[in-house]
């Protein structure tokens, strides 16, 4: 599982945690049933605190996308097939109106950005 964090960024790092684990699961790369990292592990892995890692999985799992078994570990938990494709649509939704923003502040027409999507589908 490769999660990259950014120093820069002005969003914590639990959360740059917890948002890659959760598109890996909603683009399929982590399947259900899955097990994750060790909170220590991971912790380890990107040298950061295990506090830090506690609370991304802690995030995670409140809403839904991990389950944590005692003494186990941390799974992907089952996920509802029509749940699921809603958080995909979310996440084009959201890529999308920031396509828009920039769009919008570059001088960019609808119909130009209409045509780069066209192409894009294309590929």
């Amino acid at each position: 599982m490769k999660i990259i964090i950014s120093n820069s960024s002005n969003e914590p790092i639990y959360e740059q945690i917890s948002r890659q684990i959760k598109g890996m699961i909603i683009k399929g790369e982590l399947a259900e049933g899955e097990a994750l990292p060790s909170i220590r592990g991971l912790a380890r892995d990107l040298q950061i605190s295990v506090i830090t890692t506690k609370r991304a999985y802690e995030e995670l799992e409140k809403e839904g996308f991990i389950e944590t078994m005692q003494g186990k570990g941390s799974f992907v938990a089952m996920q509802n097939k029509e749940l699921m494709k809603e958080k995909k649509l979310k996440l084009i939704e959201e890529k999308l109106a920031e396509v828009v923003r920039e769009s919008k502040v570059l001088g960019i027409k609808y119909e130009e950005v209409e045509e780069i999507l066209k192409i894009l589908f294309e590929e």
